[in-house]
């Protein structure tokens, strides 16, 4: 580990390989993690979403999204490849054979268009707080990669945002939607987790992360958790 006031700043692949096993381990798991992600993003938006969108329109926007959750990958797959990590085997697996970000299949099983938009509206932004932490990580090559994926995920979370908003203006609509916010709430929280993670003390340590896993939960408890009461909603007890 390094001294506590060192900053770590690793510009080439060339400066990874230099550096010690305990960074290049930590790093590649965490790239090898959000690679994997985006490609279940992409599934989520054809497989679940797409099969319950309300007209043309949005089936169109769940076709234009995973199209991006795949370039988010392709970006995250361009800087590990630069490393000597294959992820064409990533590429050809089924969402179900991803399981190191999303440990629980109850992610993906959103069965109602409430679901489909607390989704994007909560989980995608909870997932944004990490894309942040990535986005100065002191791997600089990652680091920049995170560029215009943020741009598209705060169109992702909009959206989410456009069509809880729609729903909640009616009794049903708000009902629905309160529904999917108990059932979702919890799993944005898991995006951040274990807490007590070593693993996450250690990467905050070698400039991966900016936050453990407990700081990490607590600003999005706080932020999230605005956002679901400025709807008129509530968080599930």
């Amino acid at each position: 580990m390094p001294a506590e006031d060192e900053v770590i700043v690793v510009r080439t692949p060339e400066e990874f390989h230099d550096m010690p096993e305990e960074y290049q381990s930590m790093a590649t798991r965490q790239m090898l993690i959000h690679a994997e992600g985006e490609l279940s993003g992409a599934d989520d938006y054809i497989r679940v979403f797409y099969p319950l969108a309300p007209d043309a329109e949005e089936r169109q926007v769940c076709c234009e999204r995973a199209a991006e959750e795949i370039n988010h990958f392709k970006v995250a797959s361009a800087v590990l490849n630069d490393l000597g990590v294959d992820t064409m085997q990533m590429s050809r697996q089924s969402l179900e054979e991803r399981r190191k970000l999303f440990l629980t299949a109850d992610f993906h099983n959103s069965t109602t268009w409430a679901e489909r938009g607390v989704v994007s509206w909560l989980i995608e932004d909870a997932v944004m707080e990490l894309l942040k932490e990535m986005s100065v990580s002191s791997y600089r090559p990652w680091a920049d990669s995170f560029r215009t994926v943020i741009q598209d995920e705060r169109v992702h979370i909009a959206h989410g945002a456009r069509i809880v908003r729609g729903l909640v203006k009616d009794r049903d609509g708000k009902k629905q939607v309160q529904a999917a916010v108990d059932r979702l709430w919890p799993h944005s929280l898991d995006v951040f987790g274990s807490p007590g993670s070593k693993k996450a003390e250690i990467a905050v340590g070698w400039g991966l992360r900016t936050r453990t896993n407990e700081q990490a939960r607590h600003d999005w408890e706080v932020r999230g958790g605005a956002k679901v009461r400025k709807m008129g909603l509530a968080l599930p007890s």
